[in-house]
């Protein structure tokens, strides 16, 4: 066990160096006496002694510390406190100063920060956890300008901003309510239907034919509940009652007629009362569940708008909540999303080496059903593909937007539509081009690359293929302009050697005193001058003229 030099208090009041007067041995340290000595803070304090205090100027800064020790980061606040306290060790000096601290992260970011200071851990010496573990215990006596409670408050302020800090989260993209909206709807639901069914067979007792005429669980809990005793239903009753039939008088004029000469038993008031009140009761449910759902449309539409518009809102929401967070949902690949919620299915074919499940969560999508029979497979992993493009957009986008989720939903369209009448469907890069055109528009930003910039910037949720597809596209045109230059130039480079021919031969018929050159004697000469040149770049490069090769291929078919 090596020797320590000081001690880093981390406290919710601030920081604290102590120096180290006396400290045991190995074998010492372990005795039960020298157990004791840190329990005691007279016999402590002969031990330490307090080098310097630095105390947090507020809450804030408390915090802001106390986040980056349980990161195991050194503040600049720290960083300050230890150059100020510690000895600087010298060039000259071989033994480096030895500091105590009680968290191995926080110990190697010192480390780090400051080289010539080794630091020890609890972990690591047990000197270093005891010394540590009586600085905790006699803080209040040892740290000056305190008094009694003062670090138990610190400690229990910090505490709770601490974990509101953790469980901070933003009120307007929070997948949280979803995940708990969709697990209470699923509950109501199974609750709705047993209680439905209960109240139709209590109530049938009385009023049986009703069953045949209102099939619907919620309908009927609600004409149960209006009509209670079936004698006291009559004509007067008839617009109330088709209310609770959507209107539908047809259906409430069959109700009053079938309790005419209905065949049920007559039960009591008290029997009455009971039904009457589970029925409200069951109705109230209902209810809830209804106005649970519209709440669960509205929430998807802020948090998740492109996965809602994609694939609905209650089989996106399933999927976040499969996945524990519209994040992980997002970090996911498409074919992991293809079989979310076929866990037990895909495993248990692996183990029979059987065929894996095509479809999970998105099989309830009305893509899936609407695909025949044989597309499944391929809708099912297209539309995989989708939801992961919507969710990841979903989850790291500012501002919440439809325009991408209804491309891609109107892409799984035209895939539909590929497979059963062979309609070719829209490139991916033209239809996120186009969704992206759309929400820049809607938030009044002009398009950087139609203003001429040089960079190209990708759309949120288009892949990297439609930029490089333009790239190429790019260089394939300058690769064009290029040769197009090149064959200019080519015709540049004739015209002036014909208009070098022209002026040789005014300046023969100029010395010929202005008679008429012979053209043909001309165009003989700059044949020769031809031939010639071709020669000399023969001898100079090695390669053989086109001329030669002709001429050689001649004589080899003559022979």
């Amino acid at each position: 066990m090596s020797s320590v030099d000081y001690i880093l208090h981390e406290s919710s009041v601030g920081y604290a160096v102590f120096g180290i007067k006396l400290q045991s041995d190995t074998v010492g340290a372990r005795l039960k006496e020298v157990q004791d000595a840190h329990n005691d803070l007279a016999r402590f304090g002969k031990m330490v002694q307090l080098v310097s205090f630095a105390p947090f100027q507020g809450a804030s800064q408390a915090l802001e510390n106390a986040n980056d020790v349980s990161e195991g980061l050194m503040s600049d606040y720290l960083k300050t406190v230890l150059e100020s306290n510690l000895p600087k060790s010298g060039k000259k000096e071989k033994k480096k100063v030895t500091l105590g601290v009680g968290d191995k992260n926080l110990a190697s970011s010192i480390k780090s920060g400051f080289p010539g200071i080794e630091c020890e851990t609890g972990e690591t010496s047990e000197l270093v956890a005891d010394l540590l573990r009586g600085t905790r215990m006699h803080a209040e006596k040892l740290l000056k300008n305190l008094q009694s409670g003062d670090v138990s408050r610190a400690q229990l302020g910090l505490g709770h901003a601490y974990s509101r800090a953790k469980v901070k989260f933003s009120v307007q993209k929070n997948d949280n309510h979803i995940i708990q909206a969709i697990a209470t709807i699923d509950h109501l639901d199974k609750a709705v239907n047993t209680f439905s069914m209960r109240v139709r067979e209590w109530y049938g007792w009385h009023f049986p034919e009703l069953i045949k005429i209102v099939s619907e669980n919620h309908k009927y809990a609600k004409c149960a509940l209006y009509i209670g005793d079936k004698k006291t239903l009559s004509e007067d009753r008839l617009h109330e009652l088709a209310e609770r039939v959507d209107d539908d008088e047809s259906v409430a004029r069959a109700i009053i007629e079938a309790a005419r000469v209905s065949m049920g038993q007559d039960i009591s008031e008290a029997d009455m009362e009971n039904v009457m009140t589970f029925a409200k009761r069951t109705v109230a449910l209902a209810n809830y569940r209804k106005s649970l759902g519209s709440y669960l449309v509205s929430k998807m539409g802020i948090v998740a708008p492109n996965l809602a518009a994609l694939i609905g809102e209650t089989v996106g929401a399933r999927l976040i909540s499969h996945a524990g967070s519209l994040t992980n949902l997002a970090k996911y690949p498409a074919s992991t999303v293809q079989i979310l919620g076929a866990e037990k299915a895909l495993f248990r074919a692996l183990k029979t080496k059987g065929n894996t499940p095509k479809y999970g969560l998105i099989y309830h999508s009305s893509f899936i059903g609407r695909a025949g029979m044989k597309n499944k497979g391929r809708i099912s992993r297209f539309l995989a593909n989708k939801t992961s493009i919507a969710s990841r957009i979903d989850n790291f986008s500012m501002q919440p937007t439809r325009k991408f989720g209804e491309a891609l939903k109107e892409q799984v369209e035209e895939r539909l539509k590929f497979y059963s009448e062979g309609i070719n469907p829209t490139k991916n890069d033209v239809a996120m081009k186009a969704a992206m055109d759309a929400t820049l528009a809607s938030i009044n930003i002009e398009d950087p690359t139609a203003a001429g910039a040089e960079e190209e910037i990708a759309a949120p949720g288009v892949s990297g293929d439609a930029t490089e597809q333009k790239q190429r596209k790019d260089k394939k045109k300058k690769s064009k302009s290029a040769d197009a230059d090149v064959s200019m130039a080519d015709i540049d480079a004739d015209a002036a050697a014909d208009s070098k021919a022209a002026k040789k031969a005014e300046k023969q018929r100029r010395k010929s005193g202005g008679a008429e050159v012979d053209e043909e004697k001309v165009e003989k000469k700059l044949k020769k001058d031809k031939k010639e040149k071709r020669k000399a770049e023969t001898l100079s490069t090695g390669e053989v003229p086109d001329e030669q090769i002709k001429k050689k291929k001649k004589k080899s078919k003559a022979e």
